[in-house]
């Protein structure tokens, strides 16, 4: 897509609007007029388009001969049945979502470098919205490397994995287990009070929990923690917790920290 701007100038105001910058200022800034910037947000933003992408530069790994990243797409697998979803534009291309808290600095440009290898030659580009973070990259094939996507919300209809794809995750189990509980999971620190020589002590160890509705996407997890020698059990209906010391230190080992 031409632009009348220099290339320069559309990416520059596009990342101040993304960072949150106003449109009278980012207009000032750049010498253009409000209602520019609020079309770029509109066609960028809102809509999803691409920044001036080729959507044939990155063939599909699956209905071409494109490569494919395999532990970069294990975790994005992950982040996406957590907090994704797939939305369509215009002219047959899907926009590729991830929400995330805006607070994990550290995990919201790991995404942007996780859509890069999975999709060679994009560029994603972030939303702010209130709390959080939205990663977005377009492409015609995001329906191919993710079957699952479909109307209606993930925990409502059934979320089962292709062969290829649990070959994948069977081989990088850690980097699937990341994007799931970077997603949806956090560490936290329990205690409990237990009578030590006739006087009550204090205990605090970490756990690591996985809530999610969806009962399917939940196997899914318990899976790959097996699969990963990670020992788990369900604390409620939508909780799955790591507490053993050693399986909460594999865990963190596996998959690091909410940064």
């Amino acid at each position: 897509m031409s632009h009348v701007r220099p290339r320069e100038v559309v990416e520059s105001a596009l990342r101040d609007s993304d960072a949150g910058m106003l449109d009278r200022d980012n207009a000032t800034k750049h010498g253009v007029a409000i209602k520019t910037i609020r079309r770029w947000r509109r066609d960028y933003q809102r809509r999803g388009r691409p920044r001036g992408q080729d959507h044939t530069i990155a063939p599909c790994p699956r209905c071409g001969d494109g490569p494919l990243e395999a532990s970069a797409y294990s975790e994005l697998l992950g982040w996406y049945l957590g907090d994704g979803h797939i939305s369509r534009g215009r002219r047959g291309v899907f926009a590729f979502h991830i929400y995330n808290d805006r607070r994990y600095v550290d995990d919201n440009h790991r995404l942007r470098l996780l859509m890069r290898l999975v999709k060679p030659g994009s560029r994603p580009h972030t939303r702010l919205v209130p709390g959080a973070v939205i990663t977005t990259t377009s492409w015609k094939h995001w329906p191919c490397l993710f079957p699952q996507h479909g109307p209606g919300r993930k925990h409502l209809r059934p979320i089962v994995l292709e062969d290829w794809q649990r070959v994948i995750v069977e081989t990088h189990p850690g980097p699937f287990l990341r994007g799931l509980f970077h997603s949806d999971g956090c560490r936290v620190r329990n205690w409990a009070r237990r009578p030590v020589a006739g006087e009550l002590k204090r205990y605090d160890y970490p756990r690591w929990q996985f809530t999610n509705e969806s009962a399917d996407i939940r196997e899914l997890c318990c899976w790959a923690l097996d699969l990963a020698d990670v020992a788990w059990r369900q604390s409620n209906r939508t909780t799955i917790s790591v507490s053993r010391r050693e399986a909460v230190a594999r865990l963190d080992a596996l998959i690091g920290s909410k940064s």
